[in-house]
């Protein structure tokens, strides 16, 4: 009997425990039956919400659950205790069981929280932050693995939408501060969960949502963000009690983003890990596991997330959930690095960005002028003679005439056409005059490389070419409905974009863009 316990004592210290923790906003389990705290949409006997779909939702719910197979998995906007333990009785049929779960019970609310584990619950409780029934609970919840205890707090803070200001994402992240403040300094814990806070966020809080002079949930009161592009894994250790080492700066930028709203791609939900799974002792986190789970069938065929889908205002029983899953592994073998995150972020200037087709890490992009935008796109310059690119979907915030640093995290090529799409940091750097920005008469003898803009350029219109009058021609391409004009008019283009399709293009986005002289 000694014996075998001293060989399985030596291959636990071996091998250690091998322990993942997933987290997945399912997007609104729902039942069918009517409690009266449902959204509209999943009003039983309206908008084809029935016994028919409702099971369809909760079999694709259980069949990503069980693919991802992780031993804790934290859940999101699960409706309530009966369609989760409908949930868990159709894991266990189909094999994938979960012997262990918690489920918050926030009265009137129309989701909750919960979480599935294959280690036992040693307690759990939940976090009031606000008796409001729009505002969730914390869940917390402590688990026992192999005699290792580790707490997880599963989350879902307020939304941006509907105008979803960042004080009550604040509200909660200090409700959880204050509970990890009281947790013994050694304690070892995870926070999981959707947080609708991106992983960069002071930088990337939106001016419209701004209600807290720029302090951030999840940057300045959960501390995941200050200094973290610089600092390397071995000084996360140093890190004070209270501070975070957010596991998504593990990935390359382009890989950067678990949910899609209005086709903007972004990393909301989160694993978040304290010191303590890195100093050696007990649960540690296993270096470079963390991932998006995105097997085919949660992706649809343009690349964006295969979620449930309502046609017509009708549900149409088919899809998953508008959220990938996420998830990491966690051993009790002491922490190893494997791989550093990427600690300084390299300074490049635009004309890099017509050198390659992607980027596999993030660039800095000092001193960038931002001389024009319409609609959802952007032109930034760097210098007078320098290239410009154009920012596409991702100039929010960004105001004309001012001057940035701007961290770029993903490029792409569109018809030929060179664009920014997603940026994650853009700090201020002052007021810029943009008037010798922009290319005009004087500068038509010079080379026209696309994505500059034409400004006050005198010329006639004849077969969709604009005729200049020192006899060079640029097709021209208008983005505005119901527009025409006739060969041979003089025209003035006041603001013009050199696009790219088969060669460079001028186009014009706004009628205001381009007035007919003569």
């Amino acid at each position: 009997m000694q014996f075998l316990f001293i060989v399985f004592l030596f291959s636990a210290l071996l091998f250690g425990t091998e322990l993942s923790i997933a987290s997945y906003n399912v997007e609104n389990l729902f039942d069918a039956k009517f409690q009266g705290s449902e959204y509209d949409d999943y009003t039983p006997g309206k908008h084809n919400w029935n016994e028919r779909t409702a099971k369809i939702k909760l079999r694709n719910t259980a069949e990503v659950i069980c693919d991802i197979n992780s031993d804790i998995i934290g859940l999101q906007e699960i409706e309530n205790r009966y369609v989760f333990d409908e949930l868990k009785k159709l894991l266990k049929i189909v094999g994938c069981e979960y012997r262990y779960s918690a489920i918050t019970t926030k009265p009137f609310s129309s989701v909750q929280i919960a979480l599935l584990s294959r280690h036992p619950v040693i307690s759990q409780k939940e976090l009031i932050v606000s008796p409001s029934y729009k505002i969730r609970n914390i869940l917390e919840v402590a688990i026992d693995v192999d005699s290792n205890p580790i707490t997880v707090f599963v989350n879902h803070w307020k939304s941006k939408s509907s105008g979803g200001k960042e004080s009550a994402r604040v509200k909660t992240a200090a409700v959880l501060a204050q509970r990890i403040v009281k947790l013994n300094s050694n304690s070892e814990y995870v926070i999981i969960g959707d947080l609708n806070s991106k992983h960069d966020a002071p930088n990337s809080l939106e001016p419209a949502l701004n209600d807290t002079g720029g302090i951030t949930a999840i940057g300045d009161i959960i501390h995941t963000y200050k200094d973290s592009t610089s600092i390397v894994k071995s000084q996360i250790i140093k890190l004070p009690k209270g501070f975070h080492y957010n596991l998504w700066n593990e990935l390359p930028a382009n890989k950067r983003w678990s949910h899609s709203f209005k086709s903007q791609k972004g990393a909301i939900d989160h694993i978040i890990t304290p010191p303590s799974l890195f100093n050696g002792h007990g649960i540690e986190y296993k270096d470079n596991t963390f991932s998006v789970f995105a097997p085919r069938y949660l992706l649809n065929k343009y690349g964006g997330i295969n979620r449930w889908k309502i046609k017509n205002g009708n549900h149409a029983g088919s899809g998953y959930s508008d959220h990938l899953p996420i998830i990491a592994f966690f051993t009790t073998k002491p922490f190893k690095i494997i791989k550093n995150q990427q600690s300084i972020i390299p300074k490049r200037q635009i004309e890099y960005l017509y050198e390659i087709e992607s980027l596999t890490s993030d660039i800095l992009l000092e001193n960038a002028t931002v001389l024009w935008a319409r609609r959802n796109i952007a032109i930034i310059k760097q210098t007078t003679t320098g290239r410009g690119i154009l920012l596409y979907k991702c100039q929010k915030g960004l105001k004309v005439g001012n001057k940035y640093d701007i961290i770029v995290n993903e490029i792409k090529n569109y018809k030929g056409l060179k664009e920014i799409t997603s940026i994650s940091a853009s700090k201020p750097k002052g007021i810029s005059n943009i008037i010798p920005f922009f290319k005009n008469n004087k500068s038509l003898n010079s080379s026209l490389n696309q994505n500059e803009i034409l400004k006050d350029m005198v010329g006639v219109y004849k077969n969709h070419k604009i005729h200049f009058i020192n006899g060079r021609s640029l097709p021209i391409f208008f983005k505005i409905k119901n527009f025409t004009i006739k060969d041979n008019s003089k025209v003035k283009i006041l603001y013009g974009h050199l696009g790219y399709y088969k060669g460079v293009e001028i186009v014009i986005y706004d009628k205001n863009d381009i007035e007919i002289m003569e």
